[in-house]
């Protein structure tokens, strides 16, 4: 049986061998009596001008010996719990195959679930296999036409296969583990398990996606890309079909994992009668810095230490008129990309590499909206507030999917003309200065 042991504090430079030996230590136990043992989880701790690692070992022990040591230390000291895949529970037989209706990480994994329970799941996807959409995207990102069906939003791995490729969560369910050990089976590193803050980097999740993709396949499974949901068909009230771009398909049963972009599917379910309800969501700008500021600020001294990870940061503020304003998606070495999903509307994303080897930094900073911002009683409402911004940016940027660009001090004193100096920005359609409050 596991256990996981933590609050091993040691020098960065320590060893496996003696971290392990430390936690055996902590335990009162001798080496002879665990089957196993490895880093479970390291974090790092810079209070007090120092600079320790922070460690969370797992041992192989009998569960006689596991369940009284963490009986012993409920603190510091806990049973893993090893998920597993869904199992079905039902008995009736599906006159249909499952459709799951787009390819981004909530479909993918709903696919593969799916399939690995033999139920060979049918997949359309609006845009192209990344082999093709990598292309595509390229040519965008070089001051090409926007492709509407196969860009950064769309197409297979969604968004997220252009973003940094952080695994983190907030909650702490041992489910949150099984999507790190099927990433892990498809090609992620082995430090997806062994950091607070695991990352995969843009660049690895593409193959890893892809060979998720062939083993649903390989089990029965059907992906079908550049195939666009046009209507749903509705007999008293149940399902029953979709007509797609390549043709009809019976369906009784669909998961639609269509993201957030999808704007002509959700209000063509809207006018068939489907519930929908608007919810909050947040709207921003993305800020680059130097990476080297960052790391800097963060580790002091210690900046440069070569097994210290690129430098990165999360804040929030809590706005007196209930909102929030907060960093999200911060991606260490990273570049602003072209999220643009529609012509005439500027959207920005953030990636990164694995490797987080690029000059600047940047992140999202976000304040949250609600409906009661953008309009309630309309579920449709918050997409005509995220058009409005989306031109409003794509105008002050000149056209050309260009984007608004200011200093940050320039905004504070609401002055547009100031050149970047020491940042340069790394969105490649180009900038232009503005000053965003127009936006």
């Amino acid at each position: 049986m596991s256990l996981i042991v933590s609050g091993i504090s040691l020098p960065l430079e320590a060893e496996d061998g003696e971290i392990i030996a430390a936690a055996q230590k902590k335990l009162g136990i001798r080496s002879a009596q665990t089957a196993g043992g490895h880093i479970y989880k390291r974090s790092l701790d810079l209070r007090k001008g120092g600079l320790k690692a922070v460690y969370s070992v797992e041992l192989e022990l009998d569960r006689p010996l596991a369940e009284r040591l963490a009986r012993r230390d409920p603190a510091g000291v806990r049973l893993r719990a090893e998920a597993q895949l869904p199992r079905p529970t039902g008995t009736a037989k599906p006159r249909h195959r499952p459709v799951i209706v787009g390819f981004g990480p909530a479909g993918l994994f709903a696919a593969y679930v799916l399939a690995v329970n033999g139920y060979r799941p049918l997949v359309l996807e609006r845009g192209s296999a990344l082999e093709d959409r990598d292309k595509k995207v390229a040519d965008f990102f070089a001051g090409g036409s926007l492709d509407k069906d196969t860009s950064v939003q769309f197409g297979e791995g969604g968004a997220g296969a252009y973003s940094d490729g952080k695994l983190t969560c907030r909650i702490n369910d041992p489910r949150s583990e099984l999507v790190s050990k099927v990433l892990l089976e498809h090609g992620a590193p082995e430090d997806v398990f062994r950091t607070a803050k695991p990352h995969v980097g843009t660049d690895l999740l593409k193959g890893i996606v892809v060979s998720m993709r062939k083993k649903i396949i390989a089990l029965g499974g059907d992906v079908r890309f550049n195939t666009r949901v046009a209507d749903v068909r509705i007999r008293d009230g149940r399902l029953c079909g979709m007509d797609t771009t390549a043709g009809e398909i019976p369906c009784d049963t669909a998961v639609l994992a269509i993201g957030h972009s999808a704007r002509d599917l959700f209000t063509l379910l809207h006018h068939r009668g489907v519930a929908l309800e608007p919810k909050a969501f947040s709207a921003g700008v993305r800020v680059e810095h130097l990476q080297e500021d960052i790391d800097r600020m963060l580790y002091g001294k210690y900046a440069g230490h070569p097994k210290l990870p690129k430098g990165e940061y999360a804040l929030s503020h809590h706005l007196a008129d209930g909102h929030t304003c907060y960093s999200f998606c911060m991606c260490p070495g990273g570049e602003v990309v072209a999220a643009a999903s529609e012509e005439g509307g500027v959207v920005t994303n953030g990636m990164s590499y694995h490797a987080r080897a690029g000059r600047n930094a940047n992140a999202a900073i976000c304040v949250s909206v609600s409906p009661a911002d953008f309009g309630e009683g309309d579920p449709l409402a918050g997409f005509r507030f995220q058009r409005k911004l989306e031109q409003a940016a794509y105008m002050s940027g000149g056209g050309d999917f260009k984007a608004p660009l200011q200093l940050f001090g320039d905004f504070m004193v609401g002055r547009a003309g100031t050149e970047p100096g020491r940042v340069q920005p790394t969105y490649s359609r180009g900038t232009a200065l503005h000053d965003l409050h127009q936006v």
